[in-house]
This record gives structure tokens, sequence and C-alpha cells, in this order.
């Protein structure tokens, strides 16, 4: 009896080791919402180049953080009432509105505070579960109606006081480098911010002191044991009336402070005071300085066409954040295909944010497949309730991602991190490695090998793609 098999047949037996160049397009053909979830948080990652340690945090670990700060002399009271106390609606130099629940400020600032205005807050530790629960769901977007301005005008201003604690934001840290870490990534580019911070008493911290316990958080057991490498950003509000004053402080800072190694322009750009050109004699006069400083930049996150993309490849950024209306720009795409510039991907920010309605408008897929290296990121994953594995499920699920283009998207985050050439060349083997051997297992197993959750399934991957149990 003449038994014939496919050519590819006879290759995988003859040889064991090699796997169907087919395999994945039968996974998910055959994988459940839940498996192929489940295996895409299982499978090795590069890096997240793209993400606002800020952002970065989800509720709960914000809640739980702002209670153990009790240990340094922090302690932290939220708004829960109004008294109407004020005639003006807003407090400071119109940062945050008055009227705005779950503000939370250190005791310092509470106590400096008139009676009335004190009697509207509460101690964090006093929260009833309903306070807690609204205080949680108050820096995320958990609404269908919250979008762009919840995010830009509420988020922040209610984290208030929390983001100055530098303790607490070292420990923030080593949460997120153990989630990365348990999602199969290997690096983190976080921006981190070393401006602003304060004692419990309200004195300023200076940044060269932040920076020093920021490496002595880094330097504990707990976050080596994660195994993550990791470099930091130093961002700046590029629409702020200083923004060139702090343009070069965060220069300064980067290029005399381990482990920051590039600096970062932050915030709307439908504010047009942050335009990108307004940077570019202040960035020229730096370059006369400064030898040792990468730039990625916020570019192209906004509705309209323009030319944001190509002003800041000129103001000498390596990778754009975003970039979504770089497809409009038909010079620049040329410009940009096959590198040397990579676009950094944030699929769930962008709908989030409203910037697009449906995945069928997004220009990922376009730049992915003429050429532009692009790698995914989270942005402010905090907030939006979401993880890496969840930016992987949705490019998969939405633009039928191959397994090449699966990799190549992690190999580009780790390709385009601001790293020496060694350990940019080390983090690739120990990815090629890690992938290698999970294909392997993969594609032998099938779905039902992913049949066990273990992923965290989160609040947008809940609703977005219902694959919550009740």
């Amino acid at each position: 009896m003449n038994i014939k098999f496919p050519v590819a047949s006879l290759v995988l037996l003859i040889l064991p080791g090699i796997v169907s160049a087919d395999w994945f397009e039968d996974f998910k053909a055959e994988a459940t919402k839940e498996q192929l979830h489940q295996f895409l948080y299982e499978m090795p990652k590069g890096g997240d180049l793209h993400q606002h340690l800020s952002g970065s945090g989800f509720s709960e670990w914000w809640f739980e953080l702002a209670l153990s700060a009790e240990a340094d002399g922090y302690h932290y009271y939220t708004k829960v009432k109004l008294n109407n106390c004020r005639e003006h609606g807003w407090q400071g130099f119109k940062t945050t509105p008055y009227h705005l629940m779950f503000q939370t400020i250190v005791q310092s600032s509470w106590q400096a505070l008139p009676e009335c205005e004190r009697n509207e807050y509460l101690p964090l530790s006093k929260l009833s579960n309903e306070q807690k629960t609204a205080w949680m769901n108050a820096i995320r977007l958990d609404k269908p109606h919250e979008g762009r301005e919840e995010f830009f005008e509420t988020h922040w201003q209610r984290l208030g006081d929390l983001t100055a604690n530098p303790y607490l934001r070292g420990d923030l840290i080593q949460k997120n480098f153990q989630a990365f870490a348990d999602e199969g990534l290997i690096y983190g580019e976080p921006q981190v911010s070393a401006f602003g911070y304060k004692m419990p008493d309200g004195s300023l911290i200076p940044p060269d002191d932040v920076a020093v316990i920021l490496r002595e958080r880094l330097a504990k057991p707990d976050v080596k044991a994660t195994g993550l490498s990791y470099r930091f950003q130093q961002a700046i509000l590029r629409f702020l009336p200083n923004a060139e004053q702090a343009l070069e402080q965060a220069y300064r800072f980067v290029s005399e402070n381990e482990p920051y190694v590039a600096v970062n322009m932050v915030g709307r750009e439908d504010n047009d005071k942050g335009y990108p050109l307004r940077f570019l004699s202040t960035l020229r006069k730096l370059r006369h300085e400064y030898n040792d400083v990468r730039l990625s930049i916020h570019a192209g996150e906004v509705d309209e066409p323009n030319h944001h993309v190509r002003d800041t490849l000129l103001l000498g950024a390596d990778r754009i954040g975003h970039g979504l209306n770089l497809i409009t720009d038909a010079d620049t795409m040329r410009l940009m295909r096959h590198g040397p510039y990579m676009v950094e991907i944030n699929l769930i920010s962008n709908l989030m944010l409203e910037y697009y309605t449906d995945y069928s408008q997004h220009p990922f897929p376009e730049y992915l497949r003429i050429g532009i290296p692009v790698a995914l990121s989270t942005d402010d994953r905090g907030m939006w309730d979401s993880t890496m594995t969840d930016e992987f499920y949705v490019a998969v699920t939405e633009f039928n991602l191959s397994w090449a283009e699966v990799k190549q998207l992690s190999e580009n985050s780790l390709r385009y991190a601001f790293v020496d050439e060694p350990v940019r060349d080390e983090l690739l083997e120990t990815y090629q490695k890690r992938i290698t051997k999970f294909e392997r297992r993969a594609s032998n197993s099938g779905a039902a090998g992913f049949s066990t959750q273990s992923a965290p399934r989160k609040l947008f991957i809940c609703r977005r793609y219902d694959i919550c149990s009740p």
C-alpha cells in the first residue's frame, strides 16, 4: 500500500524539531477566545517601550501602596463629598477643579485647608467598601461615556499627591516589573519622572536625590527576582510655558543619572502650544553639550492630519509614540519604511481615548505590512485596566497576524530599545531561545494545551471581547 504524505509532513517526520509554517493558523482556527488569550499570556515577549509609570498602576495597586506608604510617613486623604466651601471652582493654579471628587492629597496638604474643606475629605484607610470601589473606578476608564477628556482632565488630578511620593513610585516600579515578567516580557523602558517629589511635610526632594531613592529600590531582591532588564525615560510636558527649561533640565538629569537613558515629550497634542518645531533650537543647543541622551517623542496622536511626525524626526527622535496620523503624510510614510525609525503602537489606548471608534480604522496593519517598524506597547494600561497580553490579543484577532508578524513585534521592541548593542544582542538571543521553545510546545499541544487559565483578565478585555466568566 502506498501512503502519500504532504511535503511539509515529510519534513516533520524527518526533522521533528522543525515546526510547520502554518501551525499558528491552525491554532487560531481551533482555539477558543479563552485559549487564545491564555496562549498569548504564556507566550514569551520582548519589551514595552512606551509606558507612563503613573498611568501603568492598576487602581488596586495605588490603593494598596497608598496605605502601605504610612510606614514612610505619608498619610493620604481623599475628597468624598462637597460642602461648597469655595466661591471659585479651581484650586491652586487652575490645575484641579474644586468640585472633582476623589482627589487624593497628603496629610500636610489636608491640614493646610480651611476646616470646611478638611471636612470634605476622609483618610484613605477610613473609606467604606463602596467609597473604596468608587475611588478605584475614578482613576480608570470604566464607563462607556468616559474617554479622552476624563483621562486627561481628571485621572492625574485625582492621583494628586500620590504621584509625588518617590518611595511609593519605587514600589510601583516593582509591581509593574513583576507583572510584566509574569507575562513573559524581558525588557521595560518606562517613563519615570524624577521631578516634583515631596517629603510628607511638603518639602521638595531634588531630582538627583529621587534618582538615589529609586536606585536603592531597584537594588532590592524583589526587583532583581523579576529578571526584567530595564532603562528609564524622563518625560516633560510639551505644552507648558516653561517646557524648554524643563527639556534642558531633563537632558542634564538623564545624562548624569542611571538607569535613565532618554527624554520624552508628552502631553495632549491637540494643545497647539506643544507643537514639535517649538523645541528645534533648544534641542540643537543641547546636542552641542550632551552625547548620551536618546529621544522617543509622542507624535501624531491627534485627530487631524498634520506634519508632526515628520517634524518630530527632525527634532532627532529615534522612536515615535503613537504615530496615528502618520498615515496622512505620504512622504514621511516612505521615509520610515524599513527603518531606522520605529512607531510605538498603543492599540487599546487609541480606542479608549477615542482616536478611533473601531479597529478597522487603525493604521497599524498598514504600517506593519509595508515595512514601517512597529512594536506594541501599553501606554497607560492601569487606566485602561489592560495588559500587554491584551494588546497582542487585539492585534491578533483584529488584524489576523501571522506567527512571523507576532514574533516581529517582539523583536522590534528589543531591536529599537535604548540599550547598548551588546545588551541588545543578548536580549534578542534570550528572546529567540524562549520563543523557539514555546512555539515547539504550542505547535505540539495545540489549543488544548492552553485550557487552564492563569492569565489575568482585566476590565478592557472582558468587556470588549466577552471572554470572562460571569
